[in-house]
């Protein structure tokens, strides 16, 4: 057995509905996916090809437990999104293929520290702290695509005490889980157990400690949790 400096740390894992435990390794994120959302935040979606950035796989907050407001910001904002959870590894991968990849998906919020990245979008420094901070992935059972299948249509929305805030339909994606899969594994070498939430539709805003947060993806599942 190695002579570890300190006891490593637990696996990290989210909860499949069929009772089992997916092990997390990396979280990838993709950015600007819904041409409303691109353009609610001043983008041109027709100009950008898919981008990427990263959380750490212990920021993720699963099984509806509660998420605690993060420091050092005062504009949270929620993103509802399409998670993608990757069962088989492989590099530059077909298109036609990508699909063969999944082992399934779940529903996301991709917390943001709001002020914090439009700081570092004028300052032309990286989005790191307001994307990747403790807590800031909250996420649902992971339903397995042998079971629903691969979701590329249905209602895409987010509540917050109640009251409707983002809604929209998978298909309003502009690049869809094949070409996202695809892209990516141009980059990096996916691996069985990462995860990629896949971008959110228009109408993200800000929330404060008591809210409670509540999504859903037609076929895929809910998620809800309360800032605390």
């Amino acid at each position: 057995m190695p002579d570890f400096v300190f006891a490593p740390a637990p696996p990290v894992t989210v909860a499949v509905t069929d009772g089992r435990q997916f092990p997390v390794r990396r979280v990838f994120c993709v950015g600007r996916n819904y041409a409303a959302h691109a353009r609610e935040m001043g983008n041109d979606p027709n100009r950008e090809p898919p981008f990427f950035f990263a959380k750490p796989a212990d920021a993720l907050v699963p099984g509806g437990q509660d998420t605690p407001y993060p420091s050092e910001t005062k504009n949270l904002h929620h993103e509802i999104e399409l998670v993608v959870a990757i069962g088989t590894g492989g590099q530059s991968i077909n298109v036609s293929q990508a699909l063969s990849h999944v082992f399934g998906y779940a529903v996301g919020i991709d917390l943001t520290r709001r002020d914090l990245q439009d700081e570092a979008k004028n300052l032309r420094r990286p989005w790191d702290l307001s994307k990747g901070f403790d807590a800031s992935a909250p996420i649902g059972s992971i339903a397995p695509a042998s079971v629903i299948g691969h979701p590329a249509t249905g209602r895409i929305a987010l509540s917050v005490n109640g009251k409707t805030r983002q809604e929209g339909d998978l298909a309003d994606q502009i690049w869809a889980v094949p070409d996202i899969i695809a892209t990516l594994s141009r980059f990096v070498a996916l691996e069985p157990g990462d995860l990629i939430f896949t971008g959110t539709p228009e109408g993200v805003g800000a929330i404060v400690v008591g809210d409670v947060l509540e999504g859903e993806i037609a076929g895929v599942g809910r998620l809800r949790t309360k800032i605390v």
